[in-house]
């Protein structure tokens, strides 16, 4: 009889102690969300509304839904969203999600232990994850690498067995493994710094082998194609833009340590102790060298268990992505103890193997008595691994972040869905009070009040004192912010623009205090207004790029919702109706697509403004440009060329080799190298002396 349903029985059990426990935890002890917090909680809001199965929100296309997921993919914001509507949207009703992520992850690892060496493997291993200080961390902090942790592994375990020279090369096994990958990269693109190293290892072994292992990598690689294609495709130059700040600016930023340096390489081993406790750690990685002196003479635990060997193949696959995952990780700028998250139920695995030879070596070698109590040691050690979960939580507790957060966010008309659209200006930046978190206590229950944080630049306190209605302020600790939101802070408190409606105090000492512009302060002119003549200036070129777009930066932190958009583009089709052919009416509603990331749309509108102004080339190289984002560089090659018939200048040239070699034509790769340099410098050139 097969034995397995035990394992699955007691991986179920584990996993609704550890819910039980973990709920007990986010009922009793969870505070406000921080920055990062709040930001996954708004991420899965937005989606669950644009799904329309939360109140406030309705389906209004694929391409709103992908609007929604700019630097990030919007697979576990997608899932946590629906989790939302079927629990609720306070943040510790949101935390089920966690709950999910965390079983899927137990799953998946007991599955692993299975393919390595059995059942007792894949029980002390699924112990292991459920009692490791930092997995228990990321059960109870609403951030991704919980579901990254878990696609992940099962990713790897499936590309495994697909590589596997004796049991693998299955059709049904490349396809799961392509689907797993796809998912895990959709949860989130840092999944490829440990997929990549066993993908390239699974795509030289199938090299090498026969054709079935190459005619299955291709097929997967054509699935996972398929699959990321609507978002990258959509979010490109978001996603490079915010991987570059979350990569290597953050990295500078934060004063990691070089690559070139010891501390580099021993960051993540440094920090293991912490993340898993001594115990686990000590017992496991002793028992490793244990089995690698006596591995010819492991004996089953249980005599007459179904109990298989260890897989040679198996273990290998695990210890070598393990190794190229912490390589690459290591490599990784950005140094951060949940960033190696991914990579921890694979280690523990192989620790749990160190933990299996203890018991094979007193079944073996130990003295006779150890026997009868080795099921009675082994439990006595998994008890033992709890001080250190439990002493990392305790002091989570202590750290918790608590304060007036939603007496402010009700007061300023948050959490109600009749209440106008709303944008509550956050000048401070605090864990307990912060834009992030204020927009996902003010959408709450359908609401419509979102926070934007302003005080960056001195240049900020104008377009406050002209357009804010809203603004909440601190008195004491005015946390993450730079200089100038000082200024800000001082000019609104001095001029008579805004009255303090009230106080609230902090638990850490000082207060928030919340303001509204009276009546006797009008309105500075409407950005509707204004922004058609910004348009406009597109046509003067660079020249029109940087002030354009740093007022359209400020207001779209006072708006917000955006709502100035809705009557900008009405009025504009209001002018075409009237004239086709009115400029500013094209210049309009062509900027309007690119801030909504609508290539195709703002493309139409260039190529109408190349009809009516052909006597620059502004509008011709604007359409280049969009048509080069939504991936068409032979339609972008066929614009810039009609131009440079024109209009012959360096910026087009560069564009016209650039599109050329995208689009296949490598022999202009010696014509780009130096025509592209050449607009390159022209760009920067003209926007340096603008500053």
């Amino acid at each position: 009889m097969n034995t397995r349903w035990r394992l699955w029985t007691f991986v179920v059990l584990l996993w609704l102690i550890s819910t039980v426990i973990d709920r007990l935890w986010w009922n009793l002890y969870a505070g406000l969300p921080s920055w990062d917090q709040a930001d996954y909680l708004n991420s899965a809001l937005d989606h669950g509304r644009a799904l329309g199965i939360l109140p406030g929100g309705e389906w209004r296309g694929f391409d709103s839904l992908l609007d929604l997921s700019p630097k990030i993919p919007p697979l576990a914001s997608l899932v946590n969203g629906t989790v939302i509507a079927l629990a609720g949207d306070a943040p510790e009703k949101a935390a089920w999600s966690l709950s999910l992520w965390h079983g899927l992850l137990l799953f998946a690892v007991a599955s692993w232990g299975l393919k390595l060496s059995g059942q007792m493997v894949a029980l002390i291993a699924v112990v292991l994850v459920a009692f490791a200080p930092a997995l228990v961390h990321l059960r109870m902090d609403y951030l991704l690498e919980m579901p990254l942790t878990s696609v992940a592994s099962l990713a790897i375990l499936r590309i495994g067995c697909w590589w596997h020279p004796k049991t693998g090369a299955r059709w049904y096994q490349a396809f799961i493994a392509s689907f797993l990958c796809l998912v895990a990269v959709l949860v989130k693109q840092s999944a490829l710094l440990i997929l990549l190293p066993a993908l390239i290892w699974a795509a030289l072994a199938a090299f090498n082998r026969n054709k079935s292992y190459r005619y299955q990598l291709f097929a997967g690689f054509g699935l996972f194609a398929v699959g990321l294609f609507p978002w990258l495709h959509h979010n490109w130059i978001t996603t490079i833009g915010g991987t570059n700040r979350a990569v290597f600016e953050s990295a500078a930023r934060e004063g990691d340590p070089s690559l070139w340096t010891v501390s580099n390489w021993l960051w993540y081993p440094v920090i293991l102790p912490v993340q898993l406790g001594w115990l686990m750690l000590l017992v496991g990685v002793s028992g490793l060298f244990l089995w690698f002196f006596l591995r010819k003479r492991n004996l089953s635990i249980l005599e007459g268990q179904s109990f298989s060997h260890d897989d040679f193949y198996a273990w290998r696959w695990l210890i070598v992505t393990l190794i190229l995952g912490w390589l690459l990780t290591t490599i990784n700028p950005n140094k951060g103890d949940r960033y190696i998250a991914p990579l921890l139920p694979l280690l523990l695995l192989l620790l749990s193997r160190g933990w299996l030879q203890w018991g094979l070596w007193i079944k073996s070698s130990g003295p006779r008595y150890l026997n009868r109590f080795l099921p009675t040691a082994l439990f006595a050690g998994f008890l033992a691994l709890l001080p250190a979960a439990w002493l990392s939580q305790s002091q989570r507790i202590s750290h918790r972040h608590d304060g007036p957060l939603e007496e402010i966010v009700l007061m300023a008309g948050g959490g109600n869905p009749d209440a106008v659209p709303t944008t509550l200006i956050v000048v401070p930046s605090t864990p307990d009070l912060n834009q992030h978190n204020v927009s996902y206590f003010g959408r709450r229950m359908g609401g419509r009040l979102v926070g934007r944080q302003l005080g960056s630049s001195p240049e900020d306190i104008e377009p406050v004192l002209g357009y804010a209605t809203w603004v909440v302020l601190a008195e004491g600790d005015q946390g993450s912010v730079r200089d100038s939101a000082v200024l800000l802070d001082k000019a609104i408190r001095e001029s008579d623009v805004f009255d303090e409606i009230a106080r609230f105090p902090r638990q850490t000492g000082g207060s928030y205090s919340l303001w509204k512009r009276n009546l006797k302060s009008p309105y500075a002119e409407s950005f509707a207004r204004k922004f058609p003549s910004l348009a406009v200036g597109l046509a003067d070129g660079l020249q029109g790029l940087e002030p354009l777009f740093s007022e359209v930066a400020v207001h779209h932190m006072l708006d917000g919702h955006f709502l100035y958009r809705q009557e900008v583009q009405e009025m504009a089709l209001r002018r075409l109706e009237q004239n086709r052919s009115d400029l500013q009416a094209n210049w309009t509603l062509g900027l309007l697509a690119v801030l909504a990331n609508r290539p195709s749309e703002a493309s139409h509108y260039f190529a109408e403004l190349e009809l009516i102004s052909p006597e620059t080339p502004w509008p011709s190289i604007y359409r280049c440009v969009v048509i080069l984002a939504d991936w068409k560089p032979w339609q972008a090659s066929h614009v810039v060329q009609q131009a440079q018939r024109l209009h012959a200048n360096d910026l087009l040239q560069g564009l016209d080799d650039l599109s050329s070699v995208l689009g296949g034509a490598v022999w202009r790769l010696s014509s780009a190298q130096r025509s592209i340099p050449r607009a390159i410098k022209l760009v920067e050139q003209s926007l340096t002396s603008q500053k």
